[in-house]
C-alpha cells in the first residue's frame, strides 16, 4: 500500500494520549508547553487520557512510564522537558531503557528543523522517540517553541499513520 493510502486508511484514528511535563518549577498554571500539547492534540480530535507534571527524576519518571505503558486507555506518551545536557536532564536516559524500538528519525528531523530556528544550539537537544510495548513515546524539549515545532511539523502529521502501522493485524 502506498504512503498516501496508509494516510487515508489512518484518517479516522483518534489517539488516547498521555502527556508528561518534566520540570522542577512548573505548575499546571505555568506549564505552557504541556498546555500547548493538550490544545494541539484536542484540536486534532485526539483525547487527553492523562496529564501530569513530575520532577525530572528517574525515580518518579520510570514508574510513571511503566504505569502508562500498562494502561490500555493510553496509546501514546508525549513528554516535554529534560532533553537537554544539564545534569538534571534525565528524561532520555530513562526513555532509552524503556523503548523496544527506537525511532531515530524523530530526533534527527527535530534537530534539523531546530537548526533552522536556533542555529547550532540545536545540537544540544536530545529529543528522541521510540516504541515501547507497541506504544509510541516522544520526548520533546520543554520550551514551548520546541514543543510547537515537534508537534506541528513532526508528531501530528504522522501520529495517525504511526498508530495505524502499530495496530495492523
Amino acid at each position: 500500500m502506498a504512503y498516501e493510502q496508509h494516510q487515508k486508511s489512518a484518517s479516522d484514528i483518534k489517539a488516547k494520549c498521555a502527556i508528561i511535563t518534566l520540570s522542577d518549577t512548573r505548575t499546571e498554571a505555568t506549564d505552557t508547553s504541556g498546555q500547548l500539547i493538550q490544545r494541539l492534540l484536542t484540536e486534532a480530535n485526539h483525547t487527553i487520557a492523562h496529564y501530569q507534571i513530575v520532577k525530572d527524576d528517574p525515580t518518579q519518571l520510570t514508574p510513571l512510564l511503566q504505569k502508562l505503558l500498562a494502561d490500555p486507555a493510553i496509546e501514546i506518551i508525549l513528554t516535554n522537558g529534560g532533553t537537554g545536557i544539564a545534569r538534571r536532564d534525565q528524561t532520555i536516559s530513562v526513555i532509552e531503557k524503556i523503548i523496544d524500538q527506537p525511532l531515530p528519525g524523530f530526533g534527527e528531523l527535530f534537530r534539523m528543523l531546530s537548526w533552522e530556528q536556533i542555529g547550532p544550539g540545536a545540537m544540544m537537544s536530545r529529543a528522541a522517540a521510540g516504541i515501547a510495548r507497541n506504544k509510541p513515546i516522544f520526548a520533546m524539549p520543554g520550551s514551548t517553541k520546541a514543543v510547537d515545532l515537534a508537534m506541528q511539523r513532526l508528531i501530528l502529521p504522522e501520529l495517525k499513520h504511526l498508530l495505524f502501522e502499530l495496530n495492523k493485524q
